[in-house]
């Protein structure tokens, strides 16, 4: 059996979809595009995996960051972050916004009726990075549910633990420094398994297991349920830490002064009604 769980966002369980339409079609359902993984060789095809089972547990772990955007829950689980909001604020959600220290996934922000930012969150998504090829899985998985396939493959896949944790503490610690200076959050939403070995590899006795909305870091940390041929994320954990804190799990440094104006003139030039929040 493959251990393929979900492909271009459907449950590889659930029989009654009409699979090649959806491998046709190559969309995620979540972002509303073409699915932006492809194969280098053949770069007209997405690959399509969203969630695979991994380990002699047989975990069922995401590997695509579009995966979290599951109902726009990620965005709704930061509402309260938004500490400057008020009713008859508009919400906007806008993506790939970059700031000292790197870029950040999204940004939710409040503005007024003229579209003024008042207050904003930053998010970033991490799921889990694989080693070798999810292919050969990819293939097996639309075997077995009717749909012909070519170019079959014996490559294997892992995950890279270690990598991935690394480099997302290292990119927060770079980030997070911005956020502090400007007394506004920064978001990590990532898989409940990854947070589970970051707390394992790394010293992470001092964040704070009751999340404070004083704090600038905050972690949310999902599961990933299945039931009736399906998958649900949930929010499961919530921590929170500062930069001080980042700086204890990795000993680095780094400097990112910017002032809010800079920041709000950025992100009000790309508000738009396609940004606006809509469930």
């Amino acid at each position: 059996m493959s251990k393929v769980k979900e492909l271009f966002t459907y449950s590889t369980l659930d029989k009654s979809i009409n699979w090649q339409s959806v491998v046709k079609e190559q969309v995620c359902k979540y972002t509303g595009k073409k699915c932006y993984k492809v194969r280098k060789s053949e770069p007209n095809i997405s690959i399509g995996t969203c969630t695979v089972a991994y380990g002699s547990s047989q975990k069922d772990v995401i590997i695509c960051p579009s995966r979290l955007l599951e109902r726009k829950q990620i965005f709704m689980d930061c509402m309260h972050l938004l500490t400057h909001h008020v009713p008859g604020n508009e919400i906007h959600i806008v993506p790939e916004v970059t700031i000292p220290g790197g870029h950040v996934d999204f940004v939710l922000v409040s503005t007024d009726k003229n579209r003024k930012v008042k207050d904003f969150v930053g998010i970033e998504l991490q799921t889990m990075d694989t080693t070798g090829s999810v292919w050969s899985e990819r293939q097996k998985a639309l075997k077995e549910l009717g749909v012909s396939v070519h170019n079959e493959s014996d490559k294997t896949y892992g995950i890279n633990w270690k990598m991935t944790a690394k480099t997302i503490l290292v990119q927060l610690h770079h980030k997070i420094q911005t956020f502090e200076n400007l007394n506004r959050h920064l978001v990590l939403v990532i898989q409940d398994c990854l947070l589970d070995y970051i707390k394992e590899e790394f010293a992470f006795a001092h964040v704070s297991t009751n999340a404070q909305i004083g704090d600038s870091m905050h972690f949310h940390a999902y599961e990933l349920e299945s039931k009736n041929n399906c998958y649900k994320i949930n929010l499961k954990e919530r921590f929170s830490t500062d930069r001080d804190g980042i700086a204890l799990l990795l000993g680095l440094n780094a400097d990112a002064n910017v002032e809010f104006e800079e920041i709000a003139n950025l992100l009000e030039s790309k508000l738009s009604d396609n940004t606006l929040f809509q469930i």
